[in-house]
């Protein structure tokens, strides 16, 4: 969908969370003619249903996986099953990790430390967007519009600041932008997020 929209997808390397000694998920093979997992013993696991989490699930045969020579590296099931989750996306992921290896997302994920790591950051650490409490795409997109022009004011005001005292005209124009917000039918959310103000002096331009 990304590259539909021509944005090239960037993400880092997740690490399995699987325990040493077992198989990692790479070492089941995806059919995805028969949509179906072939384990590393040649058996199937079955398509078994899709949880409301949007995640397929496969589960092996019990009578198979009962004198299977790899089931001690498979499962721990006391029931001799094997299940593994594939999400409804998960084309779309496997296609970014595969340009995760390329030359170009290399270099341009090397710049993300330099630039927008650390707004992410400051995002998620300062601002609560870990997660949202808001429902629909119109309200949690207000909420992040929210969010990010008061990071914006925050950041004009370390930058004025360095320079100098701003003048009346900055003045103006912050004092506005915060009646506006005020003034909000969203006047609860805005608040937290706008006047939430980290340094100090800042109080002096924004209250």
């Amino acid at each position: 969908m990304l590259q539909e929209q021509e944005i090239r997808p960037v993400l880092p390397y997740t690490r399995p969370k699987t325990k040493e000694e077992f198989f990692k998920k790479h070492d089941y093979v995806y059919d995805e003619h028969y949509d179906c997992y072939l384990c590393p013993a040649n058996a199937i696991l079955s398509y078994e249903t899709t949880n409301r989490a949007g995640y397929k699930m496969y589960r092996s045969n019990p009578a198979i996986c009962q004198a299977c020579p790899f089931r001690t590296q498979c499962t721990e099931s006391k029931e001799a099953v094997k299940r593994i989750s594939r999400h409804v996306w998960a084309e779309c992921v496997e296609e970014a990790d595969h340009l995760r290896h390329t030359e170009e997302n290399k270099r341009i994920y090397a710049e993300r430390k330099e630039t927008i790591e650390r707004v992410f950051a400051d995002l998620k650490e300062k601002h609560g967007m870990r997660w949202t409490t808001l429902r629909g795409l119109k309200s949690v997109t207000m909420q992040a519009m929210l969010v990010f022009s008061a990071m914006n004011l925050k950041r004009m005001a370390t930058w004025l600041w360095k320079r100098g005292r701003p003048s009346d005209k900055f003045n103006f124009v912050f004092e506005i932008g915060i009646k506006n917000i005020k003034n909000s039918r969203y006047c609860s959310i805005s608040r937290d997020f706008v006047f939430n103000l980290k340094h100090p002096f800042q109080g002096v331009y924004f209250i």
